[in-house]
């Protein structure tokens, strides 16, 4: 990340940049407008309250909006009875949707007694034409709606929200290949911190929607990762997480092509860095030269989330998963075999259409055989 720009030196009466990330530090100083005559009318600092549901993935969105927030001004609480409240939301599991619903239905008495509150909802969710109707339709008290693929422009859709009280903000990307990183990111934690390396996915495992909300495969530049670690490092991160949907297929769409494993040897030698984390593999595209990687690494955790979804053949066949149980099975051995310390962990999916009592055998033998640490299952 680049060192944040003054905005007090930004002149916010000429014309926007056409610098995307120029552009985006214009509009944080015209919307620190509004956030400090809302402040003079409140007679205190604003407040704001960001909700993340879902992956790793949503949490470092969430740190990128942060980031944005303070700098224009807010103060960050855990009340959504804030000033400002952001629903950064996940689409993967019903749940969720019926949890920010429940949210939203909350929230509309105590907006109507404080009128100048604003709500705000982004992420996965928002990527589904259903999810944005009934929005419209039932919860008219929220004031702006954007997706995942432009998450880089939320301080311009925040100052468009501000100049637009009255009426919904929405703002959905079908898709993009655009990837703006050099923005205000405010981390959780001091010691460590999850780093983008690609967005996307191509492999539409056919009970996922992630790659309808997410967009197909975009991977970062391997000399930006870098940098921005490089520069985490210098602010005293010791221990990285790696982020993408399928961090194994990192790097096809490079102009200069570079695999995963190799992007790990670069990372490795990154001074002052203690430990490398990442997730997660999809097991079609795990290498044995990744695992060599692993093996001989003295900073990349000796852990492997590697989802499994199910042991049976027959239903990982339905799932469009690639691999059948012989070769999970035969690559968690390899994987154990080369690096006997190794912790494993999974994802397996229980209930899914067709399943028979015998293909939850098949899941069952695979758990026994392969001994993992840790499972998240899911209906």
């Amino acid at each position: 990340m680049q060192k944040e720009m003054d905005l007090s030196t930004i002149d916010i009466d000429a014309e926007a940049p056409v610098s995307e990330v120029e552009r985006q530090y214009y509009y944080m100083a015209k919307a620190r407008q509004h956030v400090g005559a809302l402040a003079e009318m409140l007679g205190r600092t604003p407040t704001c309250c960001v909700t993340t549901f879902g992956c790793q993935m949503n949490s470092r969105d969430s740190e990128k909006l942060i980031g944005i927030l303070k700098l224009v001004g807010y103060e960050m609480i855990e009340d959504e009875h804030a000033d400002f409240v952001i629903f950064n939301t996940c689409t993967v599991r019903d749940n969720a949707n019926q949890r920010l619903y429940g949210r939203l239905g909350a929230l509309s008495s105590f907006k109507k007694k404080n009128p100048h509150m604003m709500i705000a909802l982004c992420g996965c969710m928002m990527q589904e034409d259903a999810a944005i109707q009934k929005i419209q339709k039932s919860y008219r008290h929220v004031n702006l709606i954007f997706g995942t693929h432009n998450i880089f422009k939320f301080a311009e859709l925040l100052y468009r929200a501000f100049e637009n009280k009255k009426g919904m903000v929405i703002d959905i990307w079908e898709d993009t290949d655009q990837i703006v990183e050099d923005l205000p990111v405010e981390r959780k934690y001091s010691f460590k911190s999850g780093i983008n390396i690609m967005f996307g996915c191509n492999n539409f495992c056919s009970y996922c929607i992630v790659p309808y909300v997410r967009g197909r495969e975009r991977s970062r530049r391997p000399r930006e990762i870098i940098r921005e670690i490089e520069n985490l490092v210098a602010d005293g991160v010791v221990e990285i997480m790696l982020l993408g949907q399928n961090v194994n297929s990192y790097g096809k769409n490079l102009e200069e092509p570079m695999s995963f494993a190799q992007l790990l040897r670069e990372i490795e030698k990154i001074e002052g860095l203690k430990r490398i984390r990442f997730m997660t593999s999809h097991p079609k595209d795990l290498s044995d030269e990744l695992i060599q990687v692993m093996k001989e690494s003295k900073k990349i955790c000796k852990h492997l989330h590697l989802p499994l979804q199910s042991g049976s053949s027959r239903i990982l066949q339905a799932m469009n998963r690639r691999y059948t149980k012989e070769q999970y099975l035969a690559l968690a051995e390899k994987i154990r075999r080369e690096i006997p310390d190794i912790s494993l962990t999974t994802d397996i999916i229980v209930g899914f259409p067709g399943e028979t009592p015998e293909d939850v055998q098949e899941t069952i033998d695979v758990i026994k055989q392969v001994k993992y640490e840790n499972a998240f299952t899911f209906i």
